[in-house]
């Protein structure tokens, strides 16, 4: 047989080695223990998994914090302590009426063992708790002390060291019943201990003897039990039913105790699990108008079948639990952290999309957030979720271009026990789980596999899911954000991207506009993020209209890393022998003239790939009617401060009696932004001038005047 893993977690690393000195002088041959305490750091963190965790009250102080240590899943249980009988009598031999320092290592220990030892008898002398910090006010003569010699006043004359204080018997009882292994209670091994161990309750005689009786036994556990227990004996006569039990059947335990399982219960199948030794999988019932999850589970004891216990368990109180589970990983950091008052920025291209991204966050459709590399669309996302109906439920965001492709299908779904090589025991929900009644953000959309956009689709569609090697349904109720920087609906056309799985993500689509887009909100930005980095500089004129002019492909992230570059010049002033040379080869050649002027002489000059285009320079490029029709409705799109697509521009040309081919509207655009005069985007994103492309037809209408 595998031993268990019992962890004691203790606030001192001295009373942690004294709790497990005595749990593996009982239980040492059936389990590993493994000891963690709060001073030297070994209890902080997520702890190792195990069958059983021991927890002092002083080690954590809260239910909540031992939640965030604890693993998902793992039983605990708090440290009980108690005094010997031998050290008891070391009090009982102190005069009557002697005052006698109790020293421990806080008050509130100190009170604690003074109260137990008063219900021990100990009440014919005047105990006085000592702690580090209390004033010693009084001629007192004698101090006891459980083992902690270190904080006993020096000037004390009689020192009594009772040792640790051991684990109560009612502890021990405990561990055998959580970890399976009540028939140790037999041995002489644990009647010894229990011998030893002072107690105000039952002796242990009594214990054992209700010990032995399977019906006693269960009794302890089974009221605080969460499920309906109902227990039958090895004859399949009913011996014991929980209020839970009672509540779902709706039949009262006096009524059936006694009575045969299989007559009052037909549905749950006792006699089978009696006669094959074999816990019966859970099974849905319909019982009193609910369904039930039914589970049948054998009780050997030596290999003899000595009974069986039926657990009954509503789905509303899975779903709750599941729920308690998903609160565990939500309250350790996955929420949303940014809202629509983090966005920054003042343009009119950015107010739109952050008012009618306001209205879709009302919504509980899927969103799907269009927009180039670096334009925030995950922060898009968090602010979506935040103005929601889930902003108080979890937000969980993961690239899925990031994720290995087998990997990516058990990080989203979940996996059960053993379903592949490494998989964690007990299994472990995937993501949709965790964002149940919140978000789930995918990035990069398009990288999911055709296996996984099929899932997902499901997902979508009937709002359930199933574990990786499990065999259960999982209802969720999980809104979905996805973002992508590439036109899907151009993936759709290649079948690398289901269409029904593009139609439910494109619900409500929105493109995220490019920093090149977005005006004087770059400075806005630089300011943001100067301070963010704190630094101190200020821009040239030259600067600021470089940078105004500049594509920005990498979008905000690489304005970030440009403002940075800027503050390891070491300038307060920055010109443009200070721009990064990233910057400069990848510059418009609409800049040539102002590069001229102010080229610093210790760099390289610039050489851009083509002078600054005309309308007129065009006819050798195939068309100067046709390039010049293209700029002047792009003008005069961005006069109306929209963008405009390749149909509509080929449906203008059409009204103008021009004749032109969708492949010659696309080559134009493309040469366009090559040359940096107007910005093309994929999709719905549309095409517009840019603040270049705007003074080149200008001047082009100046010149013809």
């Amino acid at each position: 047989m595998d031993k268990k893993i019992i962890s004691i977690v203790t606030l001192d690393p001295r009373a942690g080695k004294s709790y497990a000195a005595d749990v593996e002088q009982l239980f040492g041959e059936y389990a590993k223990i493994n000891i963690y305490n709060v001073r030297d750091g070994s209890a902080m963190g997520v702890l190792p998994w195990a069958d059983l965790f021991v927890v002092s009250t002083d080690a954590y102080g809260s239910a909540e914090e031992v939640a965030r240590h604890v693993p998902i899943g793992c039983q605990t249980m708090a440290v009980e302590v108690s005094f010997r009988w031998s050290e008891l009598r070391k009090l009982k031999e102190i005069p009557k009426g002697t005052k006698v320092l109790f020293v421990n290592m806080t008050q509130t220990m100190a009170r604690e063992a003074i109260a137990q030892a008063n219900q021990f008898g100990i009440n014919h002398i005047h105990l006085i708790p000592f702690y580090p910090g209390a004033v010693l006010d009084e001629d007192i003569q004698i101090a006891v002390t459980p083992d902690e010699m270190r904080y006993v006043p020096e000037e004390i004359e009689t020192k009594i060291n009772l040792g640790q204080r051991p684990c109560t018997s009612g502890m021990m009882i405990e561990i055998a019943l959580r970890l399976g292994l009540e028939n140790l209670l037999e041995t002489e091994k644990f009647q010894e201990y229990f011998r030893d161990i002072a107690t105000n309750n039952y002796s242990f005689d009594q214990m054992f003897a209700r010990s032995i009786r399977l019906e006693s036994q269960f009794h302890i556990l089974m009221e605080i039990l969460e499920e309906g227990v109902i227990g039958v004996n090895e004859k399949g006569e009913i011996f014991a039913c929980n209020h839970h039990a009672e509540e779902i059947t709706r039949v009262s335990q006096e009524m059936i105790l006694g009575h045969w399982g299989d007559e009052v219960f037909s549905y749950i199948p006792f006699s089978q699990c009696l006669k094959e030794r074999k816990r019966i999988e859970a099974r849905v019932r319909r019982i009193n108008g609910i369904n039930v999850s039914v589970e049948v589970v054998p009780v050997l004891r030596q290999e003899t079948c000595i009974g069986a216990f039926a657990i009954l368990q509503k789905f509303n109180d899975v779903e709750n639990r599941q729920n308690e589970l998903r609160s565990q990983l939500f309250q350790k950091g996955h929420i949303a952290k940014y809202d629509f008052h983090d966005v920054i920025g003042n343009s009119e291209a950015i107010g739109r999309t952050k008012e009618i991204l306001k209205r879709m966050a009302a919504s509980e459709s899927p969103v799907l957030l269009i927009g180039e590399t670096g334009t925030g669309k995950e922060l898009f996302a968090h602010a979506v979720h935040k103005a929601s109906k889930r902003s108080k439920g979890p937000f969980i965001a993961i690239n899925v271009a990031a994720v290995p492709e087998n990997l990516l299908e058990s990080e989203l779904f979940g996996y059960e026990e053993g379903a592949f090589t490494g998989a964690k025991k007990g299994g472990r929900p995937g993501l949709l789980e965790f964002a149940h009644k919140g978000t789930l953000f995918l990035d990069e959309v398009e990288g999911m596999s055709p296996m996984l956009q099929v899932k997902l689709l499901r997902v979508l569609q009937e709002r359930e899911i199933m574990r990786v090697g499990g065999n259960r349904i999982i209802n969720i109720d999980v809104r979905i954000v996805a973002a992508t920087n590439e036109a899907l609906e151009q993936k759709v056309e290649e079948g690398s991207f289901r269409r029904d799985l593009y139609y439910r993500l494109n619900t409500l689509p929105i493109v995220i506009p490019p920093l090149a887009a977005r005006g004087d909100d770059m400075f806005l930005l630089i300011n943001y993020f100067r301070e963010e980095l704190g630094g101190e500089f200020s821009l040239t004129p030259p600067v600021k209209e470089f940078l105004k002019n500049y594509s920005w492909p990498g979008n905000i992230w690489e304005l970030r890393n440009v403002v940075e570059y800027f503050i390891y010049t070491g300038h307060r002033q920055i010109g443009m022998e200070d721009l990064p040379p990233t910057l400069l080869k990848s510059g418009y050649p609409r800049l040539r003239p102002v590069l001229a002027q102010i080229q610093p002489e210790h760099q390289p000059a610039y050489t851009p790939p083509n002078q600054n285009p005309r309308p007129s320079d065009q006819a050798e490029k195939g068309g100067d009617r046709n390039y010049r029709f293209v700029l002047e409705q792009l003008y005069q799109a961005s006069e109306q401060r929209i963008s405009l697509g390749r149909d509509k521009i080929l449906a203008k040309a059409r009204e103008a009696y021009i004749p032109m081919s969708q492949q010659e509207v696309r080559n134009i655009l493309t040469q366009m932004a090559e040359q940096g005069i107007a910005r093309v985007s994929r999709g719905r994103g549309g095409s517009q001038l840019t603040p270049v492309g705007r003074k080149l037809w200008e001047e082009h209408q100046a010149g013809t005047q």
